[in-house]
């Protein structure tokens, strides 16, 4: 394929494919959440991705991919496989399929011994392996590993290989393999995607405010997607710059705002715990937690936000009934009347902690998670969420979910965070 100027393929829209090395992947040992990073950053820059291969730590099966995504595709992102250990194949694979010898790199050799030295480590002769690349390739620098990347152009093609580990991937994509993308691929079109998450709605309820919208989408596009513990829409919008992008999504966005209203929490990769986090900040307020059946998720997943710790004062887990009474100040009988999976126990909690701390808000969860101990009138899945405000004010949610035990601790941890956001939203009574 010829070239144009600058190097840029001459061709209406670049084709892209994805290879994934890893007989953990083909094992099911871990998620390949790489290729759905890949996938969604080569949509964003125009890229045609028409296949996705796994492959296991095998030399000639991992030649084999590259072979067949070089005669289908013009970049090739491969991700795994370049480690220093004889498991780690991708590097001689890449130089095979280019026909190609690897060639050692004494600049590469020399950071390998500063990343150890740096971290007063001993470095073993295995790891100089990572200083060989194929004989067209350079080097991506990778700041956070010991593993360089490989990028190679031959004959109107590109491969690219990435470390495995996904922090190491994804920075090196962002600093380094996006910009050379961008420089190399036409601009005449390009996608734009965002994503507009809610609570509280079922995908059907959902879908049915917004059917129209549904059926007559042209550009941008609008599709739902059921994940933990919310339903999530994704815009997608093709356009000749990001500006038109943009404008293109802020006005698919505005006609969802008008029908959810209240649902839609937040937008790509802001979950509750930051708005939550937003909402008390704007108005100088701190909340406290007490939680049973989650065991501390809601406290975590607040303080993984940067800057919790303006906010957010602390918590109880109250597993066992003696906790709630004890600590929390949940009335002995209020426990033998209504039980600990109860709204009234909920309420207390929610009142105890906020007291307990000086919070301005109190949250409590309690449930049972499963998979036993349920019965008839409580059954797995029954749980119970509460906020109380430092005026006194209560509000309680019920719930009854279904699925493993790990999955309606999640989705309790979403139910409680949505409830302080919607409480927050209508301010103290």
């Amino acid at each position: 394929m010829e070239e144009g100027p600058a190097g840029r393929i001459d061709t209406e829209q670049m084709t892209a494919e994805i290879i994934s090395v890893g007989t953990e992947l083909l094992l099911g040992q871990i998620v390949n959440t790489n290729a759905a990073f890949l996938g969604t950053e080569l949509a964003s820059l125009g890229l045609n991705l028409y296949h996705i291969t796994t492959v296991g730590d095998n030399l000639g099966r991992a030649t084999a991919a590259i072979r067949a995504a070089l005669d289908r595709a013009e970049v090739i992102l491969i991700t795994g496989g370049i480690g220093p250990t004889p498991d780690d194949v991708t590097r001689e694979a890449i130089a095979a399929a280019l026909e190609e010898e690897l060639v050692f790199h004494e600049e590469l050799a020399q950071e390998l011994r500063e990343f150890f030295a740096a971290r007063n480590r001993p470095m073993v002769d295995l790891n100089l392996r990572q200083a060989y690349l194929p004989a067209s390739a350079r080097a991506i620098p990778n700041p956070l590993g010991t593993a360089p990347g490989i990028l190679a152009e031959k004959d109107g093609r590109v491969v690219i290989a990435l470390p495995g580990v996904p922090y190491e991937m994804q920075r090196m994509f962002q600093e380094h393999v996006r910009p050379y993308l961008r420089q190399r691929s036409p601009t005449s079109s390009l996608l734009r995607s965002r994503v507009v998450r809610t609570f509280g709605l079922g995908e059907s309820a959902l879908v049915a405010e917004i059917a129209d919208l549904l059926e007559g989408q042209t550009n941008p596009t609008l599709a739902p997607l059921v994940r933990r513990g919310e339903v999530t829409l994704r815009l997608t919008a093709r356009a000749s710059d990001e500006a038109e992008a943009e404008r293109l999504l802020d006005a698919l966005e505005a006609q969802l705002r008008e029908r959810l209203g209240p649902y839609i929490f937040g937008i790509d990769e802001q979950g509750l715990e930051q708005e939550v986090g937003r909402l008390l900040t704007a108005q100088g307020s701190t909340l406290a937690v007490a939680e049973s059946c989650t065991g501390g998720l809601i406290g975590d997943r607040l303080t993984n936000v940067p800057g919790s710790s303006n906010y957010f004062l602390g918590g109880v887990i109250a597993y066992s009934d003696a906790i709630k009474r004890d600590l929390l100040g949940v009335p002995a009988e209020t426990l033998r009347t209504w039980g600990a999976v109860s709204a009234e126990t909920a309420q207390a909690m929610a009142q105890g902690v906020r007291q307990r701390f000086g919070a301005d808000w109190g949250v409590a969860a309690t449930g049972i998670a499963g998979p036993a101990g349920g019965t008839p009138e409580k059954p797995v899945g029954l749980v119970y969420v509460a906020v109380a405000d430092n005026q006194g004010a209560l509000a309680c949610q019920e719930y009854r979910w279904t699925g493993p035990r790990e999955e309606i601790k999640y989705r309790t941890s979403q139910a409680a965070l949505d409830l302080v956001r919607r409480s927050l939203l209508r301010g103290p009574t």
